[in-house]
């Protein structure tokens, strides 16, 4: 069945039972506007359907998550100039000595074998701290010509020039002879300049035969 005619059926009938009623001849009958009622039927019909359209769920679209940028890690670039493998640069000793002069038994000086002599060096303290007693100046290479190590007796500040003097004794056998000697602190750490002596040892002289 349409369902306008479901909604104004009700309407007919009751018009109907109060035509067929009696009533008094001065009661007046009611006339059913038949127009009306089938507007106000669809009126009602209509505002049913948009309060289940209003009911119904409404599908909304599921946002995509947009996709997220990945980082990229990137190394940190080497320092110029730092060392691959770590560590610590060396520090500088602040001992120096620096030759000046030689005061005796110059270079190539003629002795002869077994002739004794004492080599003087004039030297300066040419670095930043003193030289303490116990610095040593000992004997490192050559022929030492029966000098032994030196010991210093009273401190040399930086900036004081002073002689170190060995005794020595020419060796025998003849030609250039050097020995070298170099200046440490007590505890056997070298530093400055390298002080030799050189000689030349006079051959044995040939007595004539008769």
């Amino acid at each position: 069945m349409n369902p306008l005619h479901r909604l104004h059926l009700p309407f007919l009938l009751l018009a109907l039972l109060l035509s067929a009623c009696g009533g008094s001849p001065a009661e007046t009958t009611p006339t059913v506007d038949i127009a009306m009622i089938q507007t106000q039927a669809v009126e009602t019909f209509a505002f049913g359907l948009t309060q289940t359209t209003l009911a119904m769920p409404t599908d909304t679209p599921t946002p995509t998550p947009s996709p997220t940028a990945t980082p990229t890690l990137t190394p940190p670039a080497p320092t110029p100039g730092a060392p691959a493998g770590g560590g610590t640069a060396a520090t500088a000793t602040c001992y120096g000595l620096t030759f000046a002069s030689d005061v005796t038994i110059p270079d190539n000086t003629p002795m002869n074998p077994g002739e004794a002599f004492t080599k003087t060096w004039q030297v300066l303290n040419s670095g930043t701290c003193t030289w303490e007693v116990g610095f040593r100046l000992n004997f490192v290479s050559g022929n030492a010509m029966s000098g032994a190590n030196l010991t210093l007796t009273q401190p040399v500040p930086p900036g004081a020039v002073v002689e170190l003097s060995v005794p020595m004794v020419a060796p025998n056998a003849s030609g250039s002879v050097r020995g070298d000697w170099r200046m440490s602190t007590s505890t056997g750490t070298f530093f400055g300049d390298v002080l030799y002596v050189i000689i030349t040892v006079n051959g044995p002289t040939s007595t004539p035969t008769p």
